[in-house]
């Protein structure tokens, strides 16, 4: 019988501006080619949560998609905060990533509170931060993606940061740190959409996913030649 992994997309209606469903079809395609099935599941407000729970994907939206979803992500914060300290893989891009930590602090002072499964705040800025990005991680490599965003996100400093800015501004173009990592949950400002261009963070989560699951995980030989070619070529780009 295939194995099989659950992938659930958060708030598709409200946080994918920036196309963030791309992530969720590379790890869904990607997964397949290791030899598992995969059922995506999207979660929005008022939806029932699944018991059974693999992966996690979220992405990023307006302030005012925030505000849409923060009376529901606020209840569901402690069965999101179990599977972050059990170990299930997620990667939150941009707005979720903001709102898994404390808090995010609009232009107009209104506060969004986060649900502290990372321990880092977000406060918008006067500017936005946009344009082509690299990042250096000692886990991944080379990162490669894309990002606009006005938050600027501090990381307290017992969390420690995805990756280390090469060229772009990052979490808050001060300190040169770039997302954030807490057990296998993953945040970042990095769009493009990130995963097609960095295989090898889609591949870090199916295989913790497989892991947890079935205490195992086999590879299969994938040729990434196009996603290659991809990174050569967006990295050459200027900022």
């Amino acid at each position: 019988m295939k194995k099989s992994l659950t992938l659930v997309q958060l708030y598709p209606r409200d946080m994918n501006i920036y196309g963030d469903t791309g992530n969720v079809l590379v790890v869904q395609k990607r997964a397949e080619w290791h030899g598992y099935d995969v059922n995506v599941i999207d979660y929005n407000p008022e939806d029932a949560f699944p018991s059974e729970v693999d992966i996690v994907i979220g992405g990023g939206g307006q302030d005012s998609g925030q505000i849409k979803i923060q009376q529901d992500l606020q209840a569901l914060a402690p069965t999101l905060k179990t599977l972050a300290n059990n170990g299930t893989p997620m990667l939150m891009v941009c707005g979720l990533y903001q709102l898994f930590g404390k808090f995010f602090k609009t232009a107009g002072g209104e506060i969004i509170p986060g649900i502290n499964i990372m321990d880092h705040e977000t406060h918008a800025g006067p500017t936005r931060l946009i344009g082509n990005i690299v990042t250096k991680s000692q886990q991944f490599g080379d990162i490669i993606g894309y990002e606009n965003h006005s938050g600027q996100t501090f990381l307290s400093k017992g969390l420690a940061a995805l990756g280390q800015v090469i060229k772009g501004a990052g979490n808050n173009g001060q300190d040169a740190s770039e997302g954030a990592q807490y057990n296998n949950v993953i945040g970042t400002y990095l769009h493009g959409s990130l995963l097609p261009k960095n295989p090898q963070i889609a591949d870090f989560l199916i295989e913790q996913a497989a892991i947890n699951k079935y205490g195992e995980f086999t590879p299969s030989v994938i040729d990434d030649r196009f996603a290659t070619a991809a990174r050569k070529v967006a990295i050459s780009r200027s900022r």
